[in-house]
């Protein structure tokens, strides 16, 4: 699959239509609260919907309540199987690349800065952490699992996003696109598969082809939940690198908004990381891990640690040689990196469960700049991004 600049285009032009209209006519008919007020009781696959839920919300919900027709239960299973050796460096992955990916996308940066407090960054940080173990679990699709909900909630919450900055006139569409449009859906999708499995190389973790291909489809399958458009998906690795690659060109440079939003994730794992010795290493991650262009643009500091850092894949490799080569380290390894994932989400959430309710209002102290045309596209450097 190719896409074209024209393509890219059209697809900065569409939303999902079938959140986009659920949405709406919540707000038309003033049933947001209600909807909200009920739905968070609905955290489970197989629970019964509550009397007095929005008949649009119910619609909804039936219509959406399981994974597409297409998926391979195999490859599911082998994805699960790739996260549980790869957890605590997924979590790395999505923390210090694939969110720092957001942030150089300066119309991302524009959004996620309108759409969330500023002041709550771990908010966004615990939902996505949250969302992916859930998907990861062994009965994500089963009665009992908070995955299919999440993913509805989480599915409509990009919708009331469309909704209110368009309503409020507070999005240039003319110039941006349709806010969390098809293209950055897509583009999403990408920073969260393609993007993860690119840092993991870097770290220098063992991975198989089947691993990656797996990990990637369970990704494809999550944006179809999410309302992706499949027929415009990179269907396998490496048209999933041309895509992400071809967006990244098209739209990432340096903002305010991405400078703060990574000023806000480096001090909020510098609190998550005991004591103050080792708060260094998440700027020195985030910039091994996205490289100095990318790093300078979001003003991410250089410290001491940015030498140390790289000889990470070194000791990841020594680490990933004793799980290759012993059952019982690869056991231990694999519980450690399950309890260090626990850790980290249970920080990022301060024990709370993440509801992914539909606003009511957005921030009204924090407005949208619309000065980042398309005129303004990045120009890439000369030189190789390293």
């Amino acid at each position: 699959m190719t896409h074209t600049e024209q393509s890219l285009d059209a697809l900065r032009l569409a939303g999902d239509e079938l959140a986009d209209a659920t949405v709406a006519t919540l707000f038309e008919r003033g049933e947001v609260g209600k909807f909200n007020s009920l739905m968070r009781y609905v955290s489970t696959v197989g629970q019964p919907l509550p009397e007095g839920l929005p008949e649009v919300a119910r619609a909804y919900l039936n219509e959406t309540s399981g994974p597409p027709s297409w998926v391979d239960w195999d490859e599911m299973e082998r994805a699960r199987l790739f996260f549980i050796d790869n957890n605590v460096h997924i979590s790395t992955a999505l923390s210090f690349a694939s969110m720092p990916a957001c942030y150089v996308v300066p119309h991302v940066a524009k959004l996620l800065s309108a759409t969330h407090s500023l002041n709550y960054p771990s908010k966004r940080m615990a939902e996505t952490g949250q969302f992916t173990v859930y998907l990861m679990q062994p009965g994500a699709f089963e009665d009992g699992s908070r995955f299919i909900p999440a993913a509805q909630k989480v599915r409509l919450l990009h919708a009331s996003i469309r909704h209110h900055l368009r309503r409020e006139d507070r999005w240039d569409t003319a110039t941006l696109g349709t806010p969390i449009c098809q293209e950055d859906m897509i583009g999403g999708q990408m920073m969260f598969s393609i993007q993860v499995l690119d840092a993991l190389h870097r770290l220098g973790v063992h991975m198989s082809v089947e691993g990656a291909e797996a990990y990637y489809y369970a990704w494809r399958v999550v944006g179809a939940m999410l309302g992706v458009d499949q027929d415009h998906v990179p269907q396998d690795l490496e048209a999933a690198r041309r895509f992400s690659d071809q967006y990244m060109v098209r739209h990432m440079g340096p903002s305010e908004e991405g400078a703060r939003l990574t000023r806000q994730l480096i001090e909020l794992y510098e609190e998550v990381v005991p004591g103050t010795l080792f708060d260094p290493v998440v700027a020195a991650s985030i910039r091994y891990l996205v490289g100095d262009t990318c790093a300078d643009w979001l003003q991410v500091p250089r410290t001491s640690w940015d030498t140390i850092v790289k000889v990470a894949p070194a000791l990841l490799n020594v680490l990933e040689t004793i799980e290759d080569r012993s059952p019982l380290g690869a056991w231990a390894l694999d519980r450690l990196g399950h309890l260090t994932t626990l850790f980290e989400l249970s920080s990022l959430t301060r024990g709370r469960v993440m509801h992914y309710a539909v606003p009511e209002h957005l921030k009204k102290d924090f407005g949208v700049s619309t000065r980042a045309a398309r005129t303004r596209r990045w120009t890439p450097p000369a030189a190789r991004l390293g």
